[in-house]
């Protein structure tokens, strides 16, 4: 909301100057011991009422009064670290959604495609599942009021809701000539934080997590029982983009795949409460499979914690890319209006006491974060590995902190796509998406059999031809020669989304990563990775 200053300030000068006084007041009693901290608050507040004060009288336009001081909170806090934050009370909701890993609404992956809400997947065990939406399926009314051309908020508005209560919508279908429509109650969806967990090939699962959320480890384990039960004897575990979450679940996951009494990650703080030990309970942990970890420059915080677990203890292949360097522990506090500080209260340390932890300048989060993305980071930290602490895992090999988890293998991801595929991969209209969902209605004999499908179907030049027209009747122009240079990946993007629209997201994505050169790349080092468990028998 817009303020106008000779209608605000008067109310602002009078509201402020009791928040200042509470401030000087707490301040003088919990810094009655430290003089100069009190002294330095004082004089602070005293300015910051001088500038309101001023804005009062000269600023010559309306003043956001939210914006501008959610601003001064966010700057307070970047002077702390990188990772320490303040969370105005409009994003902290979705974060405690996130995280706590449900909200209450009817459980559907959607986009707005073609002006309708289109279903990309219900979520497994939500209602939406239940009563039978797939893929593709479109939302054309809610509560008998036309959708056409809604926003994403009034969807969450309009499909959200309390547990119990109902939605009626109608749903035009492809291949069916007429709309119907379906009733729908509202129940807890959950927010899975496993992207992905299905078999590359007979022996060989993979499982990728978004995030540790409060979720996580049941998930991990009942994604394992499934890859027991298709004949698991080795795992791709992929952390790739994984920004972290709680410091408890990655000890949990940690602790899967570890048979001894040994340290997973440790925390030293300022706080007593802060500074903890997690120990690995040898009975939860496993070690009847070979393992490899896949990190990138993405993998930061809980996905270190593991990945350095892993490392230090001699439990399976590190490989990829350099992780993040997040050695921080962060502790999320409420304030009064539903915002939060995310305050930073400990380091983390890796089994061996490696800080992975990047150097930073207080202030330069830009920089920070700029430094990650260099085309030649790799280059640049390798240059100077000899200037890092060096430890020792538990078998003896080297190991360094000080800047992320430095992969066994260091892999980098490779993908150079022309122009036009990249047009196509890229598109707000999802013609990959739609392709697939109308191949799926029109040939249900091709799609008996997930793991045949996997194996032995392919993409032919008859389904490819097919693609390109559409792709012209929907109006996307692109050069189909430039597009054949990259043939064999979007065939393979094309298998995809048919295997997603008929089998679910797990078996699009064990497609998916068929052109995926570290994933497929990785598979070369189970015989190394195998090794580690022969060591510890």
């Amino acid at each position: 909301m817009k303020y106008k200053p000779k209608r605000f300030f008067p109310l602002l000068g009078s509201g402020l100057l009791g928040f200042l006084l509470a401030i000087i007041l707490i301040a003088s009693y919990a810094f009655s011991s430290n003089q100069n901290v009190y002294r330095i608050l004082k004089e602070k507040v005293n300015t910051l009422n001088q500038i309101i004060s001023y804005i009062n009288h000269f600023y010559f336009d309306e003043v956001d009064l939210e914006k501008i001081m959610d601003g001064a909170f966010h700057g307070l806090m970047e002077e702390l670290d990188p990772h320490s934050t303040y969370i105005p009370a409009k994003k902290q909701e979705n974060i405690e959604e996130l995280f706590r890993g449900k909200f209450q609404g009817i459980g559907i992956e959607f986009d707005i495609l073609q002006g309708y809400i289109t279903v990309i997947s219900p979520i497994p065990d939500s209602p939406s599942d239940y009563v039978g939406l797939q893929s593709g399926d479109k939302i054309i009314a809610i509560n008998g009021e036309d959708a056409y051309k809604i926003t994403k908020d009034e969807v969450f508005k309009k499909l959200r809701g309390k547990k119990g209560s109902s939605v009626e919508i109608s749903i035009q279908r492809i291949g069916l000539a007429k709309p119907f429509d379906v009733t729908i109650i509202r129940d807890d969806i959950p927010i899975y934080s496993i992207a992905a967990a299905a078999m590359i090939d007979s022996e060989t699962g993979y499982i990728s997590l978004r995030r540790f959320s409060a979720t996580t480890d049941k998930e991990f384990k009942k994604a394992l029982e499934k890859l027991d039960e298709l004949g698991m004897r080795r795992l791709v575990f992929d952390l790739r983009g994984n920004s972290g979450g709680y410091l408890e679940q990655a000890a949990a996951i940690s602790n899967l795949f570890i048979t001894t009494r040994d340290t997973l990650v440790f925390t030293k703080g300022k706080i007593r409460e802060s500074n903890q030990v997690f120990m690995a309970d040898p009975k939860k942990g496993r070690d009847d499979f070979s393992l490899i970890v896949l990190i990138n420059r993405g993998s930061a915080s809980a996905s270190e914690i593991v990945a350095g677990a892993i490392q230090d203890l001699d439990r399976g292949l590190v490989i990829g890319e350099t992780s993040f360097g997040k050695g921080l522990v962060q502790r999320q506090l409420p304030l009064e209006g539903g915002a939060a500080l995310r305050v930073t209260i400990a380091r983390y340390y890796t089994p061996t006491g490696r800080l992975i932890q990047r150097p930073y300048e207080d202030g330069k989060e830009h920089a920070y974060y700029r430094e990650l993305y260099s085309l030649d980071r790799e280059a640049k930290m390798d240059s100077l590995k000899e200037m890092r602490p060096k430890y020792f895992t538990k078998a003896g090999r080297v190991v360094y902190g000080g800047g992320g988890i430095t992969p066994d293998i260091y892999l980098p991801y490779k993908n150079k796509l022309t122009k036009d595929t990249r047009v196509v991969l890229r598109s707000a209209k999802r013609p990959l998406f739609n392709f697939g969902s109308v191949y799926v209605s029109e040939h249900p004999s091709d799609l008996y059999s997930s793991t045949h499908f996997r194996d032995e179907w392919n993409v032919s030049e008859e389904i490819l031809t097919s693609f390109f027209e559409y792709l012209s009747s929907d109006s996307i122009i692109v050069n189909a020669d430039s597009l054949m240079l990259d043939l064999p990946y979007l065939q393979n993007q094309i298998k995809a989304e048919i295997a997603g629209a008929a089998f679910g997201k797990d078996e699009a994505a064990v497609i998916r990563v068929r052109t995926d050169n570290q994933v497929m790349g990785a598979l070369d080092f189970f015989n190394e990775a195998g090794g580690f468990l022969q060591s510890s028998h």
